[in-house]
């Protein structure tokens, strides 16, 4: 049997080299099929990976806890750092929380000056948030107590203002006080909503109230960054601090809530499936061309029959069997499928390559979905190369020597 297969292998081989033209144009469609369906898939797999990297930058296993029912605060109360301790105690599955006190305000040294967000926060709110630094330190607990005048200053905060200039040690204007830097925080660059995450300033949240805010009461938190325990589920710690929150707030059961927690893990998961989902659409319409490609090899192969009778007829005459001749036609078609499918692979890697760099994706190599686009090739070969195999395989063996 593997003298059988390896023999109808070199005639399929040698055929094919016969006829190369005929060859390449019949095959074009498995090509072309094999190379969309791996280059759709290939590119939404980065796009999946860069998605989830964006909104990992906001920080891992991250929940914000704000006023207002949307993005923004439309008019609803703050919270208070009593609010923020009780979710800590009460709430399970939390790691850590910071407070979240925001400003805008110009930020100038000598004669450069922007406007940017001054955020107003605690220590433990750079590991929440993923912030490393790239020179300098953070403030501490005692520097918070101490409304110390400190901050530390984003990337592009440094670009704008400092310059060339290092950062460190000296003393900016944040509108109509001034702060030391004492660090710069590496560069983050754009976040998954496409907003720059280096135009902050990071300062003790006591800072912010006393000189910025102006808030009366203790009502000043703007936001409530939530870290959860790794493994814990993310949305029972959204329903328990709803629950919380609603409480606290005076919330009846037929009102709506006056805040909102969004939750970056479950985003994550609503992206990367809906991403999935457009990839696997995309794959499935350029996979139709496969479909295209198969009934490309079937037509020629019903020719190559017609071309090959008197051939056929002299093989069944001298004695071999109609299995020997049907297989003959199978593995010719199976192998014109087998080429095409390798073309379309090596055709899809280049692609890759280039449109990654066009759309700004990571190249994720993925040899599973190129191992079943390759198997799915050769089974179209073996689809529509059986109808014209048994075609030669059931021809007279007299008819076919006076075919002319």
């Amino acid at each position: 049997m593997v003298s059988m297969l390896l023999n109808a292998l070199l005639i399929a081989i040698r055929e094919i080299r016969r006829n190369l033209t005929r060859s390449f144009l019949t095959v074009i469609g498995i090509v072309i099929g094999v190379a969309a369906v791996v280059t759709m898939v290939t590119l939404g797999r980065g796009a999946t990976e860069t998605i989830k990297s964006e909104i990992s930058k906001i920080g891992s296993n991250l929940l914000i806890v704000r006023p207002g029912q949307g993005w923004w605060n439309r008019g609803s109360d703050n919270f208070s750092m009593e609010d923020m301790e009780v979710i800590r105690r009460q709430i399970n599955g939390v790691a850590d929380l910071a407070p979240m006190v925001q400003a805008n305000a110009t930020v100038a040294y000598q004669e450069n000056n922007a406007n940017f967000d001054i955020q107003g926060t605690t220590p433990n709110y750079f590991d929440i948030a993923n912030w490393e630094l790239s020179r300098g330190r953070i403030f501490t607990e005692a520097e918070v107590e101490d409304t110390a005048s400190v901050c530390v200053i984003g990337d592009t905060v440094r670009e704008q203002v400092f310059g060339p200039v290092d950062p460190i040690g000296r003393r900016i204007r944040i509108g109509n006080t001034s702060a030391q830097v004492i660090g710069v925080t590496a560069a983050k660059g754009q976040g998954g909503f496409g907003d720059d995450l280096d135009d902050n300033v990071l300062v003790p949240y006591t800072s912010v109230v006393l000189r910025q805010t102006g808030s009366q009461g203790g009502r000043f938190i703007n936001q409530i960054m939530v870290s959860g325990e790794d493994g814990f589920p993310s949305a029972q710690i959204v329903a328990e601090i709803t629950l919380l929150m609603r409480e606290r707030r005076n919330i009846t059961a037929n009102e709506r809530d006056d805040f909102n927690v969004f939750d970056s893990q479950q985003l994550a998961d609503v992206v990367t499936s809906s991403t999935k989902v457009m990839t696997s659409l995309l794959a499935a319409v350029a996979g139709v061309s496969l479909l295209v490609g198969g009934i490309g090899i079937m037509n020629i192969m019903l020719v190559s029959v017609t071309e090959r009778t008197r051939e056929i007829g002299i093989r069944l005459a001298i004695g071999a069997r109609a299995r020997e001749v049907l297989l003959q036609f199978l593995v010719e078609a199976v192998t014109l499928s087998c080429i095409g499918g390798l073309a379309g692979i090596l055709l899809a890697f280049g692609l890759c390559h280039a449109l990654v760099k066009v759309v700004g994706t990571p190249f994720i190599f993925d040899p599973k979905i190129n191992l079943i686009a390759f198997v799915f090739s050769a089974a179209i070969g073996i689809l529509f190369g059986f109808m014209p195999a048994r075609r030669a395989a059931r021809l007279d063996p007299i008819d076919a020597l006076r075919h002319e």
